[in-house]
């Protein structure tokens, strides 16, 4: 088969289209062949040699896909040859062929086709597992998004107005806000000319966000533990901002309020499967009663995945970039 290799780290022109061995299902494994794949900004770092896949999973890039399951490995249940599921992968989404365990597939959500639910798996699972389950947004609460135009923020602007959550979002220019506003978020800030401290502040008369979700890191930090009300949750998801901040302790303890930080593809199988079933049960429905749609800027041939990048990099889109076959 074909893959994206990165013979050496460097810039978008690192991504070969390259001829490697075809991987074989094992043990609770099935084959997919890939339809599809998005791209995130892990597969940017992972190309620039800044974040190596784990042990023991494939070494091209591609954390989610969409594709027909092609053979079975033994130990497997539930799915069939001719299958067509998307997928939640610890990388390889960027080939024509790649194996997943069995707990990371999942069906294609009724009402969306199969090339487009290769822009599914990664931000369902992110944003439910840690707006939901680690958070526990309720309804009547207030979500921050930062980058509220991106793949994972764009779904969570859905996910928490179809729980009946109130919605800020930051972004950089008009156009993005204005498509915030389309799908439901009630703040819009701009982050390049406003305060979302005082802005936060302002639109929930001095109370403060409930839940925020991260995508900055280190630059946010205080600013975010500012924002946020008592009892108020932080998930951080990013670092895009930086690795290291400082952390006002007293203002944490005053706000009873706590800071998670989580990553989703070093994850074990089997904690991947728990949120990937949770995704299944509590958002899959949404899509088919149009409460939750996906949102893909474009698409581009996976054997050119280097101008894909070169998109993110310029973040010059709006919600997912897809690599089609």
């Amino acid at each position: 088969m074909h893959a994206i290799t990165i013979p050496e780290a460097g810039g978008p022109e690192a991504l070969v289209w390259a001829e490697v061995p075809d991987p074989v299902p094992g043990e609770g494994e099935v084959l997919v062949d890939v339809v599809a794949s998005a791209v995130n900004r892990a597969d940017l770092l992972q190309r620039q040699g800044f974040y190596n896949p784990p042990p023991g999973s494939s070494p091209y890039p591609g954390l989610e896909c969409a594709g027909r399951v092609t053979d079975i490995g033994p130990g497997v249940s539930g799915w069939q040859i001719g299958d067509e599921v998307c997928a939640l992968l610890a990388g390889g989404g960027y080939a024509e062929q790649v194996v997943v365990p069995a707990g990371q597939l999942l069906p294609v959500p009724e009402g969306v086709d199969l090339v487009t639910a290769a822009a599914l798996p990664e931000v369902t699972s992110t944003v439910w597992s840690n707006v939901f389950m680690i958070s526990h947004l309720r309804p009547g609460e207030t979500l921050l998004v930062h980058g509220g135009s991106s793949g994972i923020g764009t779904m969570a602007i859905q996910l928490a107005k179809a729980v009946g959550a109130k919605v800020a979002v930051t972004a950089g220019t008009k156009v993005k806000l204005d498509f915030c506003r389309e799908l439901g978020a009630d703040i819009l800030i701009n982050y390049r000319e406003q305060d979302f401290v005082e802005e936060i502040k302002n639109a929930t008369d001095g109370a403060g966000a409930d839940v925020i979700l991260d995508n900055m890191g280190a630059k946010y930090l205080d600013r975010n533990v500012q924002s946020l009300a008592t009892s108020g949750r932080l998930a951080i998801i990013g670092m895009q901002g930086g690795v290291k901040g400082e952390l006002n302790i007293a203002t944490l303890l005053t706000k009873r309020a706590a800071v998670t930080a989580t990553s989703l593809r070093g994850r074990p199988a089997e904690e991947k499967a728990t949120i990937v079933a949770a995704v299944r049960e509590h958002v899959w429905p949404l899509f088919g009663a149009g409460h939750v749609r996906p949102i893909v800027d474009r698409t581009v041939p996976m054997s050119d995945a280097a101008a894909a990048h070169r998109v993110l990099e310029e973040s010059s889109h709006i919600g997912k970039v897809l690599l089609v076959r």
